[in-house]
């Protein structure tokens, strides 16, 4: 039985399949016709997984899999699949375990060697054409791989049942529920202080991701238990990175990491995700100090979503490359004539630093001091018109490739960031993007199923259970930020789609396929956070905000027990638990405001939309109207005056009418106890 003799990706919808379409090695995209195939030759499969954004997976794609000669050496011994991580965030978890259970260290390009049936047996990242970096070159790897199969079938095959129910374990785990406890917040914050580098924000060592899950972590700790060493590392952190070269301090948006322990020195990739949880940091990081350069920082992010990022569909589009003209950071970068030439100006060099640090390669890097930072905040106007100058003459270059796939969870995340920073900083076009974004992915719907992925007419289904969550989550900021009740109605909906396609058969939690889908070796939960919460947090703070606005106690019940048994899951997990613990603190302790108020004269909802919390929804009545307004089951405030009720699991305390009065309620934190 021949293989197809071509590359098998071109009518693909992802683009970075699409960037492989022209490689002489015979891809083919992950199906069940691919494995089948694979069986029925008795042939080990290649797979190879990465993004579009990724620098390295470029760099091997252009060393080996366009070189002819490597190719022909993939096509005779392989079944060569090629698979888009961030379509198939399920594929890239298992076999990502599986190198990690091996005891090498993962990332993209993720190489992989499988069984006929999909099941691993060894694999790598990325390895040169060549031997050097110390690693192998690949076509020795390839047929390396090739000779143990045909001599050692058998025993490679059932070190590949092993792995795989090794993780298994890790990744479908069963367990009984566990207590929720709010010391177990303590205890994660505790352990990421830790590690944290107090000087230069982050974790210690290098690279630098912004890890907005720990972050999260430590600023709950804060408004829990008044651990201000916490709150400072959050806001250090922020500060470091808004100052350093990882932010792009030109167009606005946060790179994708630093390389280095200053986060001076960028991968220039760019994300939706890193930059919708960078906007909900900065809220309330704002919310908190007053320190403007969140709000800057905040404002020019949003506007870099809205420039570049928007598709014509109105939502936003997954990343933005790491490379142009095949070099990377060559969009972001600066020499001196080429300030010059943009007409920057002597203010130029008191707002920012050229910096050209220690191995770095490309052109220099902007980035700020903390002395230039605090100016630039003060001549804020000014350095408007010096970035505009900047982009200007930016725009005018050859711009790196824009992954144009929209990712319900992604575009869920931007959603929530939109819509809870148009409340705070009073720029109702913001939260217009963020309906508009999340109309249209609804009305993409088939069978009332979300797609997980859409790139102009091509729908990818069945949707993950990331993609109900982040999108129920999208919806209640909606209802939030316009009062709309038919937002509240289609969390509902989508909560409904994930409990019936994800649901385990225990009602213990949430599988991150649907019940449909199969073509994977396992069918795995979401329990770990990779850079954002995991499947699992994100049901459990979308259930319990549900059952919040909803005043169904039994609602409340479900995501209770919901938290409980991931809580149980993940008791043995080394890594990727703080969602999970974030979540859980919501449904131990969840938190509701509700305000009567005159929305010809709104006193008190200004009050509200300028303190965010994360462990808080809103929730606004129209002074005289019955609609959705109980707070617990027997506690119904009253409609006839203006009145902010807030209530902390079951406790509610009395109305106060008085915006001051609203204002030092809302700042009160577990210090002030």
């Amino acid at each position: 039985m021949p293989l197809p003799p071509r590359n098998l990706l071109a009518e693909e919808a992802s683009p970075y399949l699409r960037q492989h379409a022209g490689n002489p090695v015979h891809w083919r995209p992950w199906s069940q016709a691919a494995l089948a195939d694979a069986e029925a030759l008795g042939r080990p499969i290649l797979v190879s997984i990465g993004y579009a954004a990724c620098h390295w997976c470029h760099v091997m794609a252009h060393e080996s899999f366009e070189n002819a000669d490597v190719a022909a050496v993939m096509n005779r011994l392989f079944v060569n699949i090629k698979v888009d991580r961030e379509e198939r965030p399920d594929i890239d978890q298992i076999y990502m375990a599986a190198l990690s259970a091996m005891g090498e260290q993962g990332g993209w390009p993720l190489t992989m060697f499988l069984t006929p049936k999909g099941k691993p047996f060894w694999g790598g990242t990325y390895f040169p054409p060549q031997p050097r970096y110390g690693r192998p070159g690949f076509v020795q790897v390839l047929e390396a791989v090739d000779k143990a199969w045909r001599d050692k079938a058998a025993s490679l095959a059932q070190s590949a049942d092993q792995l795989t129910e090794h993780v298994g374990a890790r990744l479908a785990v069963e367990a009984d529920k566990a207590a929720l406890r709010p010391e177990a917040l303590e205890t994660l914050a505790n352990g990421i202080y830790g590690i944290t580098d107090t000087v230069g924000g982050g974790l210690r060592g290098a690279p630098k991701f912004p890890n907005a899950p720990f972050l999260h972590t430590l600023w709950l700790s804060w408004l829990t238990s008044g651990n201000r060493d916490h709150r400072d590392a959050v806001l250090n952190t922020l500060e470091a990175m808004l100052r350093g070269g990882i932010y792009d301090h030109v167009g606005g948006g946060l790179c994708r990491y630093s390389t280095d322990t200053e986060w001076l020195v960028p991968h220039f990739e760019k994300m939706l995700y890193d930059n919708a949880q960078l906007l909900r940091l900065c809220n309330w990081a704002y919310a908190a100090t007053g320190n403007d350069l969140f709000r800057i920082r905040i404002e020019e992010t949003a506007a870099w979503l809205l420039r570049e990022m928007r598709t014509d569909s109105g939502c936003f589009a997954a990343s933005l490359d790491a490379d142009s003209e095949g070099e990377e950071g060559l969009f972001y970068t600066w020499t001196r004539a080429e300030i010059d030439q943009a007409g920057a100006g002597p203010e130029f060099d008191r707002t920012f630093t050229l910096a050209d640090p220690p191995g770095w390669e490309g052109k220099p890097i902007l980035c700020q001091t903390a002395d230039q930072c605090r100016r630039s905040i003060a001549e804020v106007e000014g350095v408007k018109a010096l970035k505009q100058n900047l982009l200007s003459a930016r725009e005018r270059r050859i711009r790196p490739a824009r992954d144009d796939k929209v990712l319900a969870d992604w575009n869920g995340l931007a959603i929530v960031a939109l819509a809870e920073c148009g409340r705070s900083l009073q720029r109702p076009e913001w939260i217009d993007a963020a309906r508009l974004a999340f109309d249209h992915i609804l009305s993409a719907r088939l069978d009332g199923r979300l797609p997980h992925s859409m790139l102009a007419t091509a729908k990818l289904f069945p949707a993950l259970s990331t993609d109900y969550a982040a999108m129920g989550n999208a919806a209640i900021a909606l209802f939030e930020a316009t009062g709309k009740a038919h937002y509240l109605t289609e969390v509902g909906t989508l909560l409904a789609q994930l409990d019936a396609w994800h649901g385990d058969a225990n009602g213990s939690g949430h599988y991150l396929t649907a019940a449909d889908s199969a073509d994977t070796p396992l069918r795995i939960r979401g329990d770990v956070d990779e850079a954002i919460p995991s499947a699992t947090a994100q049901i459990i703070e979308a259930k319990v905000r549900y059952a919040s606005l909803a005043g169904d106690m039994a609602l409340m019940e479900e995501a209770y027990a919901t938290a409980e048994h991931a809580t149980g899951r993940i008791a043995g997990q080394a890594y990727g638990q703080a969602g999970i613990i974030n979540a859980s603190m919501l449904a131990l302790q969840p938190m509701k405001l509700v305000l009567m108020e005159n929305p010809e004269n709104p006193l008190l909802v200004p009050v509200a939309n300028q303190n965010p919390d994360p462990r808080r929804v809103d929730q606004v009545v129209t002074i005289g109207t019955e609609a959705n307004r109980s707070l617990l089951p027997d506690v119904i405030p009253r409609t006839d005056r203006p009145g902010a009720y807030l209530c902390t699991g079951q406790v509610c305390l009395p109305p106060v009418s008085d915006p001051g009065e609203l204002e030092s309620l809302l700042r009160h934190t577990g210090d002030d106890a």
